[in-house]
């Protein structure tokens, strides 16, 4: 079995590291530089920097905090938000990210995924979709933070993002993001199934048996997390210990 991975998720707002509830009711919960070293030096396995309202207010992602986060850790990070084009990707590589996420301008410009896979390699590629289920077992992916539906669905897009070069899928759950009810796990298990390719599975985190689910329920290949770690009410060291026991391998 390969490691399991453990990824502090870092949403930013107006350069502040912020959290939420089903996308709303955002509040501040810290500074993303000291945020970031923290993880790194607690074991985090990767350090996920999402700036949340950069494709909405129409901007690009704050380079220079990416390059501040960049020299306090040493873990793989992914940068996500506001990417639309090569040169946006380059200008966040050249700042330190090791991968680049891209959500809504995928969507709209499903190419950018070629694009990106092509030129940078489908390592540094993450294709971050956030659903939401509605009626009948419908899962709609949406875009710009959750704001907008659109006419994709989850696994035909997912697959499709496979097949463009995507190197990893980080699915969000919008009905469980910020719950702390536990993970979309039986998505993530048919997500699992049909690609080939890495899931980071994302909303609904809330104890340390969550995870022990999602790793064996919704058989994920990460799980990643924002409120629990930045309110300490559980440390990495602590989870990591506990899926040990729980004979889940962890780096």
């Amino acid at each position: 079995m390969l490691a399991k991975r453990i990824i502090p998720c870092l949403d930013i707002r107006n350069g502040q590291t912020v959290k939420g509830v089903n996308f709303v009711n955002i509040k501040e919960v810290g500074d993303p530089v000291e945020l970031g070293a923290l993880y790194a030096e607690q074991g985090a396995d990767e350090l996920v920097f999402l700036d949340i309202t950069a494709t909405h207010e129409g901007r690009k992602t704050f380079v220079d905090l990416v390059k501040r986060i960049a020299q306090h850790i040493n873990i793989p990070f992914t940068v996500g938000g506001g990417i639309s084009e090569l040169r946006d990707a380059e200008a966040l590589l050249s700042a330190g990210a090791d991968k680049i996420s891209i959500n809504s301008s995928a969507v709209r410009n499903p190419q950018l995924i070629d694009d990106m896979a092509n030129n940078f390699g489908s390592q540094f590629v993450v294709v971050a979709i956030d659903a939401r289920c509605e009626a009948n077992d419908h899962w709609q992916v949406t875009v710009s933070g959750g704001r907008i539906p659109t006419d994709k669905e989850l696994f035909s897009w997912a697959k499709e993002a496979e097949s463009r070069g995507a190197g990893e899928i980080l699915f969000t759950s919008m009905n469980h993001d910020g719950t702390k009810n536990g993970f979309a796990n039986a998505e993530l298990a048919r997500l699992s199934e049909s690609l080939s390719i890495p899931i980071i599975a994302s909303g609904g985190a809330g104890s340390m048996e969550h995870f022990v689910d999602v790793f064996t329920e919704g058989k994920a290949d990460a799980g990643l997390a924002a409120s629990i770690f930045h309110f300490k009410e559980i440390a990495i060291p602590d989870l990591k210990e506990y899926l040990r026991s729980n004979n889940i391998v962890v780096r």
